[in-house]
């Protein structure tokens, strides 16, 4: 080997232990693959982090989030300080890959002279942790169904609304809360509820902060009498061009279906206007079994 050689050997080396040691985020890194859109596997992480705290005495802060594919957390416990790093992207219309990278914050130059070469308490424990989440998103998973229907037009429909706000992760639960003020004004005001299939008409989602505005529909005749209310008001949702699925399953994880149509966008070439309309074709307040609950829902496409 001559001397330019080696002095270029050389070179390589030592920019990689320096990459290695001093610049690379992770000391492990671990990859998977889940048949989920990149939201759903977002919002698992936040609920896992909840359920982490709740049972286990860790406590995450999330140092940096970006749409719903990349998320940060800090985790403390006890004198344990680690940094899990989440990437989330798009392999096909419903698969993501996700790499997670992990730092302990105390011992990272051990673990990274160690881990990716010894089975160590560190990498043992981590592949565990990242393993039981892998475990209980796919469990998640199996409790619903999305199938994408491609572009789609809705129908203009005439409707009683009333205007509420909540967190993603609660709206049903809003949904619900408020379904006696506007149901006991229809009934009343012996105003029909054609079929009584609500839509949910969003509004406004704060993809950042996780928060949606939105009205909760139920049909009318377009000849029903306006009477005066504080809280619900009578309109028209006009029919909205745009990508459509159903799903099926309990109307709380209807979000779900969003963030594939989000991903499918995405990977197509679409562009969204953001606010998705649900039309919830199963009551169920007349029970049944939730995985045969039919919701339609569609993004329309953005204004040009």
């Amino acid at each position: 080997m001559n001397n330019k050689l080696k002095w270029l050997s050389a070179v390589v080396l030592f920019s990689f232990l320096g990459w290695y040691f001093l610049l690379k985020q992770s000391d492990y890194t671990i990859t998977f693959k889940v048949n989920a859109a990149t939201g759903t596997i977002s919002q698992g992480i936040i609920e896992w982090t909840t359920t982490q705290t709740k049972n286990q005495n860790e406590f995450y802060t999330v140092l940096e989030k970006r749409n719903f594919d990349f998320i940060k957390h800090q985790m403390k416990k006890g004198n344990k300080e680690m940094e899990y790093t989440w990437n989330m992207k798009s392999v096909n219309d419903s698969m993501t890959s996700i790499t997670v990278g992990i730092k302990d914050l105390n011992h990272s130059f051990y673990n990274r002279l160690t881990a990716p070469f010894v089975s160590t308490k560190f990498r043992t424990e981590q592949i565990e942790k990242i393993k039981s989440f892998k475990m209980g998103l796919e469990d998640h998973i199996d409790d619903f169904k999305i199938r994408i229907d491609g572009k789609r037009s809705s129908e203009e429909i005439y409707v009683a609304y009333i205007s509420l706000k909540s967190i993603l992760q609660e709206k049903a639960q809003t949904m619900i809360e408020f379904d006696a003020k506007i149901v006991g004004y229809l009934d009343k005001n012996k105003i029909k509820i054609i079929g009584y299939r609500p839509y949910l008409e969003v509004t406004d989602w704060n993809q950042d902060k996780e928060i949606i505005s939105f009205n909760y529909c139920f049909p009318i005749s377009k000849n029903t009498k306006y009477v005066p209310d504080s809280d619900v008001k009578f309109k028209i949702i006009p029919a909205l061009k745009g990508l459509q699925v159903t799903y099926f399953g309990n109307f709380r994880t209807s979000d779900r279906s969003w963030f594939t149509l989000l991903d499918y966008a995405k990977l197509h070439g679409y562009k969204l206007e953001n606010k998705p309309l649900e039309h919830f074709l199963s009551n169920p307040f007349n029970g049944g079994v939730e995985s045969e609950w039919e919701t339609k829902i569609i993004i329309p496409f953005a204004s040009k």
